[in-house]
């Protein structure tokens, strides 16, 4: 198979701008072959991708990224994390990979049946999964040869309520949670985050969801490359499961533009 040069955007920034947003699952569509190995019916898979959505949360980077003084780059997924998700490792390192949510999702939300048994997630890979990693990294290793330093942060939101899906769902869900690497997120970008959110309602740390996304290229080998993860809790912002956006929208993005301030130096 040929990559797909739609399925990811990259958005100019700022030349001097070290910052990365990252939006990987604000997207809906499926393509029709794609689709087709799917075992829900439509009304079914309208349910999910409501659920599975981080809705809005490429409005809330495009938004951010008008306001802040130094314009940041945008990373953007165009496709469902159904058809691929990103963020995954494609191997037996997921630990999502338990729930059926690996790479390739094999299962829902609610643990129903997404792809029949026995599905090879080998062609997503190779079409999807494989050329959006590659150009990530190409994103990460341009910001660096520009200006010494790369900053990813990923925009996500999460449910107020605990999905059957989540591994780790019975900790604190704060209006917004900070993901963070021992390696690659430094306390003063998470001092940053903290000071930029602290109008929001309230930062976690680390829950419901932990980590950050650093191309496998960088990951825990070059210490330049700075990740933070932002999970916007959604009822702050939009109607529940994946409705939409209200007046929580300007108040995040505002966040994200400090964030980016802060960041940019």
């Amino acid at each position: 198979m040929t990559d797909a040069p739609f399925s990811f955007e990259l958005l100019p920034g700022a030349a001097h701008s070290p910052v990365i947003l990252h939006v990987p699952h604000a997207a809906r569509s499926v393509p029709p072959e794609v689709r087709a190995g799917l075992v829900l019916d439509d009304a079914e898979l309208a349910r999910e991708l409501d659920h599975i959505t981080d809705a809005h949360t490429d409005q809330i980077a495009e938004a951010a990224a008008g306001r802040a003084r130094v314009t940041p780059w945008r990373f953007v997924n165009r496709l469902s994390r159904l058809v691929v998700d990103p963020e995954r490792f494609p191997d037996e390192r997921e630990e999502m990979a338990a729930v059926g949510m690996g790479a390739v999702y094999t299962r829902t939300t609610h643990r129903a049946v997404l792809r029949a048994a026995g599905t090879d997630p080998g062609p997503l890979v190779e079409r999807y999964f494989q050329p959006y990693a590659r150009a990530m990294t190409e994103a990460v290793a341009d910001r660096l040869a520009a200006t010494g330093r790369a900053v990813i942060v990923d925009v996500h939101s999460y449910p107020s309520e605990p999905l059957p899906y989540e591994l780790h769902g019975t900790g604190p869900r704060p209006p917004v949670c900070l993901g963070t690497d021992a390696f690659h997120t430094p306390p003063e970008l998470l001092a940053a985050a903290r000071a930029a959110f602290a109008g929001c309602g309230g930062t976690g740390l680390d829950s419901p969801f932990s980590g950050t996304y650093v191309p496998l290229e960088f990951y825990r080998r070059v210490a330049e490359v700075g990740a933070l993860m932002v999970e916007i809790r959604r009822d702050t912002y939009l109607t529940e499961p994946g409705g939409p956006a209200g007046p929580g929208l300007s108040r995040l993005a505002a966040s994200l533009a400090a964030l980016v301030d802060t960041v940019s130096g």
